[in-house]
């Protein structure tokens, strides 16, 4: 990293996963410092993963709510960390959530579910295999996103976790293990879905098991923020996005 400190904003959805993002930033050095502002969600927090209830987490209102108390900390990007909350209503909505909370700021945003798109242009990868946290209809959407982009989606397995709650308490073992039934021969890339899953210091175990780059959510969101803070995204021990630009198998 260079001698600049960053100020990242998140407009967070909630799940569990916030220890994740502060551990990586102490890993590497303490240079981007992590502001979260709670957004609200929909659901009752038992079913945040239902389409209805996701539908009502991409409120752009909400969003905007969120963002403005981001405001007053100076921030170099404000990022919305939610793969299912940005991906839920397709791409042009996803777009608009973006555009909205980089004008509310003024400073550049992204989203979890278009870190993703922006990962795989990165390394050129059309092909894909997803291991998905969420419920069928849930992980369907994920897929009709993806396709929107012209990314071919090979190979998908869902793991049904009704809230990102739920999401939250799965092992890497228990990712591990789900590995190979997701797996395409054909895929470039494995894709795990939902930043409520702690995944950042998981990621080259993830690509041991598949034999293949992997993006998890955190991966990809935290990537994607550094980019657009222009903070230096090639970090050592933290999978093959972040050391370069991966080849596929």
């Amino acid at each position: 990293m260079n001698n600049r400190n960053y100020r990242l904003g998140f407009v967070w959805p909630g799940g569990g996963a916030e220890h994740d993002f502060y551990r990586f930033l102490e890993e590497i050095g303490d240079s981007i410092r992590l502001y979260i502002s709670c957004t609200r969600v929909g659901g009752d927090g038992e079913n945040d993963h239902d389409i209805s209830a996701l539908e009502q987490t991409a409120r752009l209102d909400w969003l905007v709510e969120a963002c403005q108390r981001l405001i007053p900390l100076d921030i170099d990007c404000v990022y919305w960390p939610c793969t299912s909350g940005s991906f839920v209503l397709g791409r042009h909505h996803a777009e608009i959530q973006t555009s909205v909370l980089a004008t509310a700021a003024g400073v550049p945003a992204g989203s979890t579910s278009l870190a993703f798109i922006a990962a795989l242009r990165h390394c050129g990868f059309t092909k894909v295999s997803i291991l998905s946290t969420y419920p069928k209809p849930a992980s369907d959407a994920f897929a009709s996103f993806l396709n929107e982009f012209e990314i071919e989606v090979l190979r998908m397995k869902w793991l049904g976790a009704p809230s990102g709650w739920d999401a939250a308490l799965f092992e890497p073992d228990y990712i591990i293990e789900n590995i190979p039934s997701a797996l395409h021969e054909d895929a470039e890339v494995l894709l795990i879905p939902d930043t409520a899953m702690p995944s950042m210091f998981s990621i080259e175990d993830f690509e041991q098991a598949a034999e293949l780059p992997t993006f998890t959510a955190n991966g990809v969101s935290m990537w994607n923020a550094m980019k657009l803070m222009g903070a230096n995204a090639e970090i050592p021990n933290f999978g093959s996005l972040f050391a370069g630009k991966p080849d596929p198998r």
